[in-house]
Order: structure tokens, then C-alpha cells, then sequence
């Protein structure tokens, strides 16, 4: 856990500013809402200021737009749709939704084609990033499932509402409640919930909150399952007190993200997260390389996501404590788990299996933990292939024909 802490603050700080190759556009093949959500907060003044005057340079349609032009990689057909979960969850009284803005919120989602009465599979991506992130994925996993990805609620090209929460419990309510909401208006029930990173966490969380809707949990990577007392570290505590550590914790604590540096470097910005493409997914990955291709659209998608108006992103302080340690572990909520739940890690993942492993000592329901090699925390980027046996592997008896079992652990992967 303890590169979190480093990774959260410093990546994109150590990378020189360098101007970003745009990605061409081409023809999208997702089909819009008949009647599109209202625009979102600052794309009035994006319309009207030139382009080439912005500091930064970006809006809700270039959001849409950039993710249109990275979905032109998926073969099978798609429905993109902003699904209304209103202003707030009837008779709610929490704080998660209060904002200057009395507007409805919208969940960007993505829909893909799929065999009749395939179960469904929602994906929820992690931190800082968004449900693009799984270009790699939809097209094997639709052949499969009927698969759903969402933007979570103040990030990507969902609605981004002022982040108002001040505690731990306003900001899980943010994103449960919000979700719950999501799937209120998509009418679902009885899904595959995967969550990746933090979306780990959220997926975990609802599940303990709603687990009449979840057959079968997947956690890829997930964030939050052990605390700093309970996984201390003498590495962090030497840290801490450096004169780094200790202006790496101010930060922390007043919630500056990666993303205001992305914002603070306005023009500059798309360039910065080309050379963090670049290293992540190119020199210094730890599996399959992207494509020039890929690589173009993955990096212009991504600024435009990370650039938008902070909201989502500012749940990081309450969520977890310097070192990406949770507040809330998902370990001390393990003995009332109530979903069957399987684990998979990247073998190179900074995320730590061991905790899944101690968790699993007090699960009730069965669990079990995949490690995919030639992978990092963004298995699902670094090993497309590695990472889908797995995921089928861990539904086997929702896929499974007439009962029958049909599936053998996958050679190449590791259980742990």
C-alpha cells in the first residue's frame, strides 16, 4: 500500500509538460438519447470562449466525444444513454446530494449488444478514472454477458455535481445511493457487480447494503481493505516524518488531487498525460503494450475526464487516510458479507491480495482470490486475455449450460 501514498500525489508532478497528439475523429457508433441530458455546469462558457483561449481546454461534449472516438476500437454495437437518478433518493436527508444546482444528475452509461438472456454484468471503474477504461474488455465480455459500464457520479461524462460531504459516511452515501438510484431507473436485478480500485470499494459497500441485487461479486484489485492500524508500516511513519512526508499529508488532508495539477497546467495539461500513457501502458508496463492507436485515443479520453470540474474526485480524503489506507476497511465488515465473491489481481498489482486472503477467513459466503500474471493494477489493460478467464472463471455457474459445471481453473492463472 505504501506507493499509493507517493502515486497519488507526486505521478503526475514528476512528468515535463509535452504537447499532446490529438486523437482524429471518426465516425461513433453509439446511439445518443432522443433527448440529450442538460449540459453540465461550464459547457455554456465552453461553447462560447474560442477554443484555442481556454486555459483549460475541455467540456461535457468533448468528454462524450473523446469516448466516442475510444469506443470506435470496440466491435460489438453499443447503446450510450445519461440515465436520470433525479436530485436525490426519495425521503433521503443525507448531505450527497445538496448543491447550489437543484438539476437532476445523470449516469453515463454504455450498453453493449448481447445473446438473448445472457446475465448481466455492471462494471464500475476506479479512481481517476472512468468506464472507457475497459475498451480493451467489452468486446470479449459482451460475447458473454450483457454488459453495462457506468460512469459513477462525478466522474467522466456523468453529471458532476459541488461535492458537499464532510465525512466518511456522506461520501459512501454519494456514490451507494447514487448507484442504487442508477439501478432504480435501469430496472435491474440479479447482476454481476465488478468494481475496479476504489470502484472495488463501492461495489463492496453496496453489495453489504444491497445484496438482494448481486449474484456474484468481482473485485479487481480493490482499494480500502485493510486500515493504517491495522497494516502499520515503519516505512510511512519514517516518511511522514520527512519535510516531504509532512507536506505530502497537508495535501493529502486538504484534498489536493492529481487532477488539479492536470488543471493547473491548462494547455499544458493533455501533454502531461501523454507521457503518463505513454510510461504506464507503454515503457513501463507490465503486460501487453497499447497500440499507436491506443494510445492516442486512450490519452485524449483521459485528459478530458481528468481536466472536467473536480466533484467524484474529492471523496479521496474521506474515503482513505495518507498511504490510500481506508477509514472504513472492508476487512472489519468481512464476517457480513452476503454475496459470493471472487478476487482478481494483477501479480504485479501495488494493490495487496493479502488482504483478500484475511478477509476470506471471516466470509461466510464463498470466496475466491485469482492472481492474473503479466499484469499490474490495470490487469484488465495489461492482460485483456488473462483477465477474462478469470472473470468467466469466477461466474462459471452463472455460464455454465443446464447446471453443468463445463469450466476448469485457467491454465496460466494463479489462485491464491
Amino acid at each position: 500500500m505504501r506507493r499509493a501514498a507517493v502515486a497519488a500525489t507526486t505521478t503526475t508532478t514528476r512528468m515535463a509538460a509535452e504537447e499532446m497528439r490529438r486523437a482524429s475523429a471518426s465516425t461513433a457508433t453509439a446511439e445518443m438519447p432522443a433527448s440529450p441530458a442538460p449540459a453540465q455546469a461550464g459547457s455554456r462558457w465552453a461553447r462560447v470562449w474560442p477554443r484555442a483561449l481556454r486555459w483549460i481546454p475541455t467540456s461535457t461534449d468533448r468528454i462524450i466525444a473523446a469516448e466516442k472516438r475510444l469506443l470506435t476500437i470496440v466491435k460489438t454495437g453499443y447503446v450510450q444513454e445519461r440515465v436520470n437518478i433525479g436530485s436525490a433518493p426519495p425521503g433521503s436527508k443525507v448531505r450527497w446530494f445538496r448543491s447550489a444546482s437543484d438539476e437532476p444528475r445523470f449516469i453515463n452509461t454504455v450498453t453493449f449488444d448481447s445473446k438473448e438472456n445472457a446475465p448481466t454484468l455492471v462494471m464500475v471503474h476506479g479512481y481517476g478514472a472512468s468506464q472507457g477504461f475497459f475498451f480493451r474488455n467489452f468486446d470479449a465480455l459482451a460475447s458473454r454477458f450483457r454488459v453495462i459500464a457506468i460512469d459513477q457520479l462525478g466522474w467522466g461524462g456523468s453529471s458532476r455535481p459541488d461535492f458537499t460531504c464532510k465525512s466518511t459516511e456522506e461520501t459512501e452515501a454519494w456514490f451507494i445511493d447514487s448507484f442504487e438510484e442508477w439501478r432504480k431507473a435501469k430496472n435491474l436485478s440479479n447482476f454481476i457487480l465488478l468494481g475496479h480500485s476504489f470502484g472495488g470499494y463501492v461495489a463492496a459497500k453496496y453489495a453489504l447494503k444491497h445484496p438482494e441485487h448481486v449474484q456474484q461479486l468481482i473485485l479487481v484489485g480493490p482499494a480500502g481493505f485493510s486500515s493504517e492500524t491495522e497494516h502499520s508500516s515503519e516505512w510511512l511513519t519514517k516518511f511522514r516524518a520527512t519535510w516531504k512526508g509532512m507536506l505530502m499529508n497537508r495535501l493529502w488532508e486538504s484534498n489536493f488531487t492529481p487532477q488539479r495539477v492536470i488543471r493547473g497546467l491548462g494547455p499544458w495539461g493533455p501533454g502531461l498525460v501523454q507521457r503518463y500513457t505513454s510510461a504506464r501502458f507503454g515503457t513501463s508496463s507490465t503486460g501487453e503494450l497499447l497500440t499507436d492507436e491506443e494510445s492516442a485515443l486512450m490519452t485524449d479520453y483521459m485528459y478530458h475526464t481528468l481536466a472536467a470540474k473536480a466533484s467524484g474526485e474529492l471523496c479521496l480524503k474521506y474515503i482513505f487516510s495518507f498511504g490510500a489506507f481506508a477509514r472504513k476497511p472492508l476487512l472489519q465488515c468481512a464476517s457480513d458479507w452476503k454475496v459470493p465473491t471472487t478476487f482478481i489481481y494483477g501479480q504485479q498489482d501495488w494493490m495487496n491480495y493479502q488482504g483478500a486472503q484475511q478477509a476470506r477467513k471471516d466470509m461466510k459466503v464463498p470466496c475466491e482470490i485469482i492472481r492474473v500474471p503479466q499484469g499490474g493494477h490495470f490487469v484488465f489493460i495489461d492482460n485483456p486475455s488473462g483477465f477474462h478467464s478469470a472473470v468467466f472463471y469466477a461466474c462459471r455457474n452463472l455460464l455454465s449450460v443446464n447446471g453443468e459445471e463445463g469450466f476448469t481453473f485457467p491454465d496460466g492463472l494463479i489462485s491464491a
